[in-house]
């Protein structure tokens, strides 16, 4: 294994028996191929089921919803990334001039299907109770972070029911524009209700996180009327 893989493993806390996997986990596909898109596609299926399996041991009383939106938390793109930063897996990660160009080191997209990637390794490499056993640590410090047996329903989802509860028409979402390169694009969305009329704009790095910005913009509005 190169000094480079070796560094990558022991922040991991995990030895590989076949190095060749941690190799092809940090390999993106504009690096050519064996890349890491075939194991992103188990690591997602794996991550999933370690961290809801957590929360069903951790919150015995916890209702699906509840549940649903936690495991939600965790797993989001900006959540494994930043996992991956903190593994320092940027640096690491094999790619091609144009991305190595355009940044994608820094990207969430990438670093959070590395991550992934590197977690279907580890279960190829040693099996499942071998991956669960390295990977819970890198989301005990987001589980704990988590109010116990509870997880905070999103801006537009409280929105919704605001509205809904006091039988009032559903919030609408456009987008006004997007912007930047797409290594770094901006997404401009307004949120807006018919009654009462009010409408906030917000922009971020994803379309769901504008409409989820907008969305709490005017709820705080709505709750101080």
């Amino acid at each position: 294994m190169s000094t480079v893989r070796v560094r990558v493993a022991d922040r991991l806390q995990y030895a590989f028996r076949h190095p060749e996997l941690l190799q092809q986990a940090l390999r993106h596909r504009s690096a050519g191929a064996p890349n890491n898109e075939r194991l992103e596609f188990l690591g997602d299926a794996l991550v999933n089921l370690i961290v809801a399996e957590a929360l069903h041991a951790r919150w015995p009383k916890a209702d699906e919803g509840t549940l649903t939106r936690a495991r939600a938390a965790l797993v989001r793109e900006s959540a494994l990334a930043g996992i991956a930063r903190e593994l320092q897996l940027g640096d690491r990660i094999e790619l091609g001039p144009g991305e190595l160009k355009s940044g994608g080191h820094r990207r969430d997209s990438i670093l959070a299907d590395a991550l992934e990637a590197v977690v279907a390794a580890i279960h190829l490499d040693a099996g499942f109770e071998a991956c669960r056993a390295a990977v819970m640590p890198w989301f005990e410090p987001l589980v704990e972070a988590l109010p116990t047996g509870k997880a905070e329903k999103d801006p537009k989802t409280r929105l919704q029911e605001w509205l809904q509860g006091r039988q009032l028409p559903r919030p609408a979402y456009r987008l006004l524009e997007t912007r930047g390169d797409d290594h770094a694009r901006v997404f401009v969305v307004s949120c807006e209700t018919t009654d009462p009329e009010l409408a906030e704009q917000a922009e971020g790095p994803a379309l769901r996180a504008a409409e989820q910005l907008a969305a709490e913009r005017v709820l705080a509005r709505l709750e101080t009327k």
